[in-house]
């Protein structure tokens, strides 16, 4: 027992009734004071929708810096966020990890998610990449550039997103399927951007320019580019860089949109997305689920949660994997990633009424 409990309990019936229980109470909070590190931030239980092998080195560092165990799993995002509905109070996660500003912008919506209030989170994560409202902040960025060919498209020949539409490109296009939440997110953040009836514009050109009907994956998009089904497509960065690593002598190449090459849309910067994370609502360990998703946004942690798939770190300088720096720099777009859950549904209407499968 500690010194100061022994003697607390040796004095303790020398008060009267009142003060004696008052006593107690204050040694018990005392004593419990010492216990917490051991007993109530233990344990973490995380409901992921990133695969096991994106996330199971995290945990295994956090555990061995901290002696904190990590239970985890991982499924799709729409089951993960059925289940903690489902399970309301009685939820064992403390945290979810999603991909998709999208996917997680409705995990706030739908009520499962906790307001935090980090002052690490806050300095770690730029405003535009989470939540308004603190329920919950990017761990990595995923661009959504172009990729095109390196034999047919100079550089030159490409400006913007929006410069897709032109007719110069019928027939040279090829774009995944606009079931892809990735789309989806993309043309919300357009619908911000330009409104709904140029948005749908934009999108109608994509879709009267296609050499081929949309693709099931964004590497099958890329394999059509190398193969001379098309010229140009729109990928996450990522999936470039898997097929970099698997194919390396493809002719293919990223380039960065809307860098101001044009006057139209000058400036406003490649579209971005996240995976990221936020403390469940009925959390059992809310405090160690917070000290977890801080140190998911620190400079060890961030290094190793982008270089994992190619991704780019939340946190201004952390060093990015050699490959994905090898790509170059870019702007990206600053608009709160919020937007891409918010107006999801519209462009999921958008894209119907523009025939984009």
């Amino acid at each position: 027992m500690h010194p100061y409990l022994s003697y607390g309990v040796l004095i303790l019936m020398s008060f009267n009734p009142i003060r004696r229980s008052l006593l107690a109470a204050t040694l018990g909070a005392l004593s419990l004071g010492f216990a917490l590190p051991a007993l109530s931030a233990d344990k973490v239980v995380v409901y992921s929708a990133r695969k096991d092998h994106l996330i199971k080195p995290l945990f295994d560092a956090y555990t061995a810096k901290t002696g904190v165990e990590i239970d985890f799993i991982t499924d799709k995002e729409g089951p993960l966020l059925q289940r903690l509905k489902a399970e309301g109070r009685r939820t064992p996660a403390d945290l979810l990890i999603t991909v998709d500003a999208g996917n997680l912008w409705h995990a706030a919506h739908e009520g499962v998610l906790a307001k935090i209030d980090s002052a690490i989170l806050n300095g770690n994560v730029p405003a535009h990449l989470r939540d308004p409202d603190g329920q919950w902040f990017g761990l990595s960025i995923r661009a959504r550039t172009i990729v095109r060919s390196t034999d047919r498209v100079p550089p030159s020949e490409l400006s913007t997103y929006e410069d897709l539409a032109d007719p110069k490109w019928k027939g040279r296009l090829c774009l995944r399927t606009s079931k892809k939440v990735y789309n989806q997110s993309l043309v919300a953040m357009m619908i911000a951007r330009h409104g709904m009836d140029e948005a749908e514009r934009i999108v109608k050109g994509w879709v009267a320019n296609l050499a081929e009907p949309p693709f099931s994956n964004d590497t099958k998009a890329m394999q059509a580019v190398a193969a001379g089904k098309c010229d140009v497509t729109v990928v996450n960065t990522y999936y470039f860089g898997r097929l970099q690593k698997s194919e390396p002598n493809l002719p293919l190449a990223i380039f960065w949109p809307n860098q101001g090459q044009d006057g139209h849309a000058a400036g406003t910067g490649v579209h971005v997305n996240i995976s990221g994370a936020g403390v469940t609502r009925y959390a059992k360990h809310p405090q160690a689920a917070q000290a977890l998703l801080e140190w998911l946004s620190s400079d060890e942690a961030q290094a190793l949660f982008a270089s994992l798939n190619m991704e780019y770190p939340v946190k201004a300088g952390v060093e990015i994997d050699p490959l994905v720096a090898a790509w170059g720099g870019f702007k990206a777009d600053e608009t709160n990633l919020a937007e891409a859950g918010r107006l999801q549904a519209e462009a999921v209407k958008l894209m119907d009424r523009a025939g984009y499968k």
